[in-house]
């Protein structure tokens, strides 16, 4: 991949706020290179709407073509990065805010399906698996500054926590998804005058 992160700009935002262009973006990332007719049968789609959405995508930075592989025929599309790194700055105008509003809705919904798909299959997992699994959460009473350090700090440890290799053997594909926000209704709002 070219790097490992891209910081989308509100209309990337917008693109990446339809589930299905999130779930093509992390099928591309976790399983490789694909066609639009791959892709379009991994998620239920026909051929068309995968080949529009590959086109946003691709139009956004998000993905390039595969120019490795296939033929006249068959046109394989790759991720672009490893990441993706949502600049959510509430001080950004009304169209950002919106664009990242309708982002954070994807990806909260995306989050959600893969969790519901964790806790039904849990039990059948192998041991070392279930014990190697959590969905604990910690409440702390911290500053803005604070919280935002924790965040970046959480983050480098999990960039940085990586197997050799990515044949090692016994490694799995391996999920975390990094929550970290005021508990709603606990913070006075900006425009708030109750």
């Amino acid at each position: 991949m070219a790097s490992s992160a891209i910081t989308p700009s509100a209309a990337g935002l917008r693109a990446l706020s339809h589930p299905t262009r999130l779930k093509m973006l992390m099928l591309l990332r976790l399983e490789g290179p694909a066609t639009a007719t791959q892709l379009a049968q991994q998620l239920k789609l026909n051929t068309g709407a995968a080949s529009y959405h590959l086109r946003q995508l691709a139009e956004h930075g998000f993905i390039a073509e595969d120019t490795e592989r296939g033929d006249a025929r068959d046109r394989w599309w790759k991720a672009a990065h490893e990441s993706t790194r949502a600049n959510l700055d509430a001080r950004s105008g009304e169209e950002e805010a919106e664009s990242a509003e309708a982002y954070l809705h994807t990806v909260a919904l995306m989050y959600t399906e893969t969790l519901m798909q964790h806790a039904e299959e849990r039990r059948y997992l192998p041991a070392p698996w279930q014990a190697a699994s959590t969905t604990s959460d910690w409440h702390l009473r911290l500053t803005p500054k604070r919280a935002e350090q924790l965040v970046e700090a959480l983050a480098k440890l999990i960039d940085d926590w990586r197997e050799d290799g990515e044949d090692a053997s016994g490694t799995g594909s391996f999920v975390v998804n990094l929550n970290a926000f005021p508990r709603p209704g606990t913070v006075v709002l900006e425009g708030d005058d109750s």
